[in-house]
C-alpha cells in the first residue's frame, strides 16, 4: 500500500500556497480534465505472453483488472487488484498469430478444419501443462512452414483472432466512465549481427463500433518488416473505411540506433515524403514502460544528473548495445530538427506517453503492487531465481512503468483520440502526476499564481505538444507551467525544463534548467541545486513528505533564445525518492536489496509532451 499519508489536508493545503505564493488554497481547475489509462497491454492472446505462463488472463480480466475489479490470478491462485482504476485501456496483443492459443486450446473450428491446423490443436494440447509451451514453440515435424502459413496464418484466421480482441473491447467500453480502444501491436524485430533490433508499434484506431474495427485486419510483421509497409496499410485503410489511427512506436532505448535514424529501412536518407507520411502517423513516442526509460541516456546527456534512472542497454534478445541519439526520445527530436534544416520537413516531431507492455494481463505499475512483465516472475519466490540466471526479462531488471496522463474534454474515444492527435498528452514512470504545461511570448509571474492556470494558458499560450513560430521582437518564449503531486503519492523535488536546439553550424545542442523546486534549496557555487534528500526507511519501505513540495507553478523564460533558430521545449517533473519495487521485494524476502542488483529507491517522473518553436 502507499506510504505517503503523513500529512492533514490542513498541512497540505498550507504547503500548498507557501510553495507557489497562492493567496488561497483553491486547486487549479481546467477546461480539459486529466485522465489516466495504459496504451499498451498484453494478454494471453498473445503467444509470447502465453508462452512465458500467461495462460489465463483474458482481455475481458485485463479490462476488468483496469476498472479496479478484483480478478483471479491464474498463477497465484489468488485475487488481485489494481492501487486505483484507470480511465482507459487499449489492449495491444501481437498481430502475429493474435488468439492462436487460445483458439487451439479451444479446438477452434478453423482449426479443426485443415490438416495443419489439427496437429496445432493435438501439440499444444498434449504441452498445455508446461508454463512455457504455446505455439512460439510449435515446429511442423515436416518442417513444411509454407504449409503452416497458408493454413494457420490465412486471413480468416487472422480475422478470427482480431474478433476476440475486438468483442472484448466493444463490451467494456462505457462512454463517459471508462475508454476501450481498438489497437494491436506491430512487432517488427530487424535481425542483426548484435541480435534482434527492436521497431515495434502501437497502433491506436479510432474505430467506434465493432463492425468498423472489423473493416480491416492488424496488419503483422508477417506482412513485413518495413515501417513504410505499415504507413501505406495505414493509408489504404484509411483511405478505405474513413478511419484514423496513431502508430505508436515503442522501446527505442533497444533500437539498436534505427527507430530515430536519419535513413529509412532501404537505407535511403529521409525525405520529405517519407518525413510527411511518418508525421501522418506517429505524433506519439512511448518514453517510459517496464523495458526501461527511453528519454536519453548518461553517455548521450552527461551534463543532465537525471538522466541514470531505470536504464536498459539489452536488445530484447539480451545482447548489450552502446547507446546511439537514434534511440532516445531526445537524440530522436535533435535529429528531427536537424533533417527538417535540410529537407523542410521534420519526421520526429512526437509528443511523449507512458504504457506498461505488460504481458500478465494487468496494467500493474505501482512500485508495491508489481507482478513482473511476464508470467513466469509474477510470484515473489521466483525473481531470485530468474535474476541468477540472467533471464531476458527478469522482474528486478523490469521497470513498475508508466501511464499516459491526457487532457481531454470527456472520457470518450472520440475525445481521447483527439488529444492523442494534438498531442496534449504527457508520460509517467507510474504516479499520477499531474502536469500543465503552456508555451507562449505573453505570459508573467502572476500567471503561475492564478487560480485557474489553465484558462491562462489557453489564453495566452498553446498547450503541449503545440508550435510557437515567428518570436515578436525582442520576446523569448515563456512556459507557464503547473505540477501536483501524486493525490496519494510522494511530493514533488523540481521542474526542469529541457531545451534542445540546432545551432547555427547544424550541431544538436541541449540544456537542462532547473525552474521550480521545493524546500528554499538554494543554488551552490557550480549553479548546481542540492538533492532534496531522501526520507526512506530502507529498513521498512515506509517514506514520508516531510521534504518536497505538494505543487509547484512557474513561468519560466527562455534566457539563451535566438530567435533565428529551431528549438523544443518539454518539462519533466521531479518526485522526491521513494522505494523501487525491488525494496519491497527484498523486504519481503529477508534479502539484502543489493541482491537485486537495484537500487533501494528512485525518483519517479512525469515528461511533458515538447512545445516547438519554428523561426
Amino acid at each position: 500500500m502507499h506510504q505517503a499519508r503523513t500529512s492533514t489536508l490542513k498541512n497540505s493545503v498550507k504547503m500548498l500556497a507557501a510553495t507557489i505564493g497562492l493567496a488561497s488554497a483553491t486547486l487549479v481547475s481546467a477546461q480539459t480534465q486529466l485522465l489516466w489509462g495504459d496504451l499498451h497491454l498484453h494478454t494471453n492472446l498473445s503467444t509470447d505472453a502465453f508462452a512465458t505462463n500467461n495462460k489465463g488472463v483474458t482481455p475481458d480480466m485485463a479490462y476488468r483488472f483496469a476498472k479496479g475489479i478484483p480478478i483471479l490470478h491464474p498463477n497465484l491462485d489468488d485475487w488481485v487488484r489494481i492501487g486505483r482504476p484507470l480511465d482507459f485501456l487499449a489492449i495491444t496483443d501481437h498481430a502475429t498469430n493474435l488468439g492462436i492459443d487460445v483458439m487451439a486450446l479451444e479446438g477452434h473450428p478453423l482449426l479443426q478444419a485443415t490438416p495443419r491446423g489439427r496437429d496445432v490443436i493435438e501439440k499444444l494440447q498434449a504441452m498445455a501443462g508446461d508454463a512455457r509451451s504455446g505455439f512460439m514453440r510449435y515446429q511442423p515435424e515436416d518442417g513444411n512452414r509454407a504449409e503452416l502459413a497458408e493454413q494457420i496464418f490465412s486471413p480468416a484466421m487472422r480475422a478470427a483472432g482480431w474478433q476476440m480482441q475486438v468483442d472484448a473491447a466493444t463490451r467494456h467500453n462505457v462512454p463517459g466512465e471508462f475508454t476501450t480502444f481498438y489497437a494491436w501491436e506491430w512487432t517488427s524485430l530487424i535481425p542483426s549481427e548484435q541480435g534482434l533490433k527492436n521497431l515495434h508499434r502501437n497502433v491506436i484506431s479510432n474505430a467506434d463500433s465493432t463492425d468498423a474495427a472489423m473493416q480491416f485486419v492488424p496488419f503483422s510483421n508477417q506482412d513485413s518488416l518495413d515501417p513504410e509497409a505499415l504507413f501505406a496499410f495505414l493509408d489504404n485503410t484509411a483511405d478505405r473505411t474513413g478511419l484514423d489511427f496513431v502508430a505508436i512506436p515503442h522501446n527505442s532505448n533497444i533500437s539498436g540506433g534505427l527507430m530515430f535514424a536519419d535513413q529509412d529501412s532501404q537505407g535511403r536518407p529521409i525525405d520529405a515524403i517519407y518525413a510527411r507520411e511518418r508525421m501522418r502517423w506517429e505524433l506519439l513516442m512511448e518514453i517510459t514502460q517496464m523495458k526501461g526509460t527511453s528519454e536519453t541516456h548518461p553517455a548521450l546527456s552527461p551534463n543532465d544528473e537525471f538522466t541514470n534512472y531505470e536504464i536498459r542497454n539489452k536488445l530484447l534478445t539480451g545482447q548489450v548495445m552502446e547507446p546511439t541519439p537514434a534511440d532516445y526520445a531526445r537524440g530522436g527530436l535533435l535529429s528531427g530538427m536537424q533533417i527538417e534544416d535540410r529537407i523542410g520537413e521534420n519526421p520526429f516531431k512526437f509528443g511523449f506517453v507512458g504504457a506498461s507492455d505488460g504481458h500478465v494481463g494487468m496494467s500493474a505499475v505501482e512500485e508495491d503492487n508489481f507482478f513482473g512483465k511476464i508470467g513466469s516472475d509474477s510470484k515473489l519466490s521466483q525473481r531470485a531465481a530468474s535474476q541468477e540466471q540472467n533471464l531476458v526479462f527478469p522482474a528486478w531488471d523490469m521497470s513498475a512503468s508508466g501511464l499516459t496522463g491526457v487532457w481531454a474534454d470527456e472520457n470518450t474515444r472520440e475525445s481521447i483520440f483527439a488529444a492523442f492527435k494534438r498531442r496534449e498528452v504527457y508520460g509517467t514512470t507510474g504516479p499520477r502526476i499531474s502536469l500543465r504545461v503552456f508555451g507562449g511570448f505573453n505570459f508573467n509571474a502572476r500567471d503561475a499564481r492564478a487560480n485557474d492556470i489553465a484558462a491562462v494558458g489557453y489564453r495566452k499560450g498553446v498547450p503541449m505538444g503545440s508550435d510557437l513560430t515567428a518570436a515578436p521582437r525582442n520576446r523569448a518564449p515563456s512556459l507557464l507551467i503547473h505540477a501536483a503531486k501524486d493525490e496519494i503519492g510522494a511530493n514533488l523535488d523540481r521542474i526542469q525544463v529541457i531545451k534542445g536546439w540546432i545551432d547555427a553550424d547544424g550541431n544538436a545542442q541541449e540544456q537542462v534548467y532547473d525552474v521550480a523546486w521545493s524546500d528554499d534549496r538554494r543554488r551552490d557555487a557550480d549553479g548546481k541545486l542540492p538533492p532534496v534528500g531522501n526520507t526512506v526507511d530502507v529498513t521498512t519501505g515506509y517514506y514520508t513528505n516531510a521534504i518536497g513540495a505538494p505543487q509547484l507553478a512557474v513561468v519560466w523564460e527562455d534566457p539563451d533564445f535566438d530567435p533565428a533558430l529551431n528549438a523544443f521545449y518539454y518539462v519533466r517533473a521531479i518526485e522526491i525518492p521513494t522505494p523501487r519495487h525491488t525494496l519491497y521485494d527484498a523486504l519481503a524476502l529477508e534479502i539484502p536489496v543489493d541482491q537485486t542488483r537495484w537500487p533501494a529507491t528512485i525518483q519517479e517522473r512525469a515528461y511533458s509532451s515538447p512545445i516547438w518553436y519554428t523561426p
